[in-house]
């Protein structure tokens, strides 16, 4: 009868309990994708703010009387800020945690948006645009942390970072598309403020779905570390005053005072940086991460593809509307396959990269990459949509996705866990210098082709020959990563 009695019982909490632990073990999937979708959420709008405005910039100097170097900063104030504050957003993020300086970076960037949005003065756009910029730096490396932190080492993380890297790419390939629409349709004042209602959003879900972590796993609350400020401070104004002098050589060449002088004192004050850290007992930069080979070789592969991949947006941009005579609108439309083809790239590469290894599948991006820009360097005065925009677009976009995955993962891979946030930081850092190296180096060779004329043929020779370089540079990179890359990345 003790048996009869206590047996019912007994299965009685079992079932409760098992339904609990299946019921757990159900929710953890869409959990960990609802913070995955967090986090690349914040790097969408990251990553839009880079080019969203290229389209709203004549409305922009019609509204507040800006000069054409204030247009020019509406973009590299942004840009800057973005570039030079990236690793000590990285840092803090391992520091003081993720979840948090996810909150911190975004709801700076958000109320960066609105000021912008209000502007009623010229000098009020740009000190918000370098807000936005500061906000995005600290909130970009969090992003990659909180995705690489939620998911396992193995596919699914491989995955999850080519998730990350396909919503990346595409909000910076649907920046002329969105911000042609609202120009169009509403007024310049949206391509920024338009960030309200979305971050508003984000921040919200992010509140409810991340959860705190830092460095070596520590959960919130506890002490942490204290920040290198030394290091900080070095490695930030050195990143600043190159990127500056990058975005100065567009107006007035390389060889001009104002462009050398803060390109040779920002390399002084990283040649600082590396001697202060080499000494520091807490380093910022441990500068023992670039023993890592898959580290060393990721950062700068990530750094040759972002030179040739951002320049691809600005001339295909200007060479649809000021030789194709295509309206802003038109042209974000043009660039729709190529903004779904960097998506599809991004999403093929992790089982490619289960096949081929990530190296492989980094090499072979960039060769397709390569192809698409030397198809581009063929444009002609005269060209049709189906072979200067749509078919080389689609192979310089498709081979860029191809490319990204693979990188981030090995970058990823060869971190310490308590230097997570720092190698994101890093990656990030190296794609967002590449860019704007690669687009301050470009633009010369197209003005130096077109020797100041403005006739759609010149114009045309200017930006064949840009891409024409690229090709180069992307050939250049694909032998250097089948060189240096590891073949997969580390577990």
């Amino acid at each position: 009868m003790t048996a009869m009695v206590h047996a019912p019982d007994t299965e009685g909490t079992a079932e409760p309990a098992a339904r609990a632990a299946t019921s757990t073990r159900a929710s953890r999937p869409a959990r960990t994708w609802a913070l995955i979708l967090a986090a690349c959420a914040g790097q969408f709008l990251v990553v839009l703010d880079v080019s969203v405005v290229n389209v709203a910039l004549p409305s922009m100097r019609a509204s507040l009387g800006l000069s054409t170097t204030g247009l020019q900063w509406v973009l590299n104030a942004y840009s800057i800020a973005f570039a030079g504050f990236m690793l000590l957003g990285g840092r803090a993020a391992d520091i003081f945690g993720r979840k948090r300086m996810f909150l911190v970076g975004l709801g700076l960037f958000t109320a960066a948006s609105v000021a912008g949005g209000l502007a009623q003065e010229g000098w009020q756009l740009l000190a918000a645009r370098a807000v936005q910029g500061l906000g995005a730096a600290v909130l970009a490396p969090a992003t990659l942390t909180i995705v690489t932190s939620a998911v396992p080492p193995g596919p699914a993380r491989t995955r999850a970072i080519g998730t990350w890297a396909a919503v990346g790419a595409a909000g910076g390939a649907a920046g002329g598309l969105v911000g042609g629409v609202l120009t169009d349709l509403l007024s310049w004042r949206w391509v920024l403020l338009i960030n309200v209602p979305v971050g508003g959003l984000v921040l919200v879900g992010a509140a409810i779905w991340l959860t705190e972590s830092r460095a070596g796993g520590r959960a919130s609350g506890g002490g942490g570390r204290r920040l290198d400020l030394p290091g900080a401070v070095l490695v930030t104004g050195g990143l600043a005053a190159v990127a500056y002098g990058i975005v100065r050589t567009e107006e007035s060449g390389w060889t001009a005072p104002v462009t050398l002088l803060p390109l040779l004192g920002g390399l002084a004050l990283l040649g600082l940086f590396v001697a202060v850290e080499a000494r520091a007992g807490a380093p910022l930069m441990p500068l023992k991460v670039f023993r890592s080979r898959a580290v060393s070789a990721a950062n700068v592969a990530m750094f040759t593809c972002g030179s040739a991949s951002f320049a691809m947006w600005f001339f295909m941009t200007v060479y649809a509307q000021n030789v194709l005579g295509y309206t802003p609108l038109q042209a974000g439309l043009a660039l729709i396959p190529s903004s779904l083809s960097v998506i599809a790239g991004s999403k093929i590469a992790p089982p490619l990269m289960a096949k081929a290894g990530a190296r492989n599948v980094a090499v072979i991006g960039a060769l397709v990459a390569a192809t698409g820009f030397g198809w581009q360097s063929t444009m002609t005065a005269e060209g049709t949509y189906v072979t200067t925009i749509l078919g080389p677009g689609i192979l310089m976009m498709a081979g860029a996705g191809l490319a990204t995955t693979p990188l981030a993962a090995l970058a990823t891979s060869g971190a310490a866990p308590g230097e997570a946030g720092l190698v994101s930081g890093l990656i990030n850092t190296s794609r967002t210098m590449g860019g704007a190296l690669g687009l301050a180096v470009l633009s010369t060779v197209a003005a130096a082709r077109t020797s100041g004329a403005t006739n759609p043929e010149a114009l045309t020779a200017g930006y064949a020959l840009a891409f024409r370089t690229g090709t180069g540079v992307l050939l250049a990179g694909a032998v250097m990563m089948l060189l240096w890359l590891p073949r997969r990345a580390e577990s």
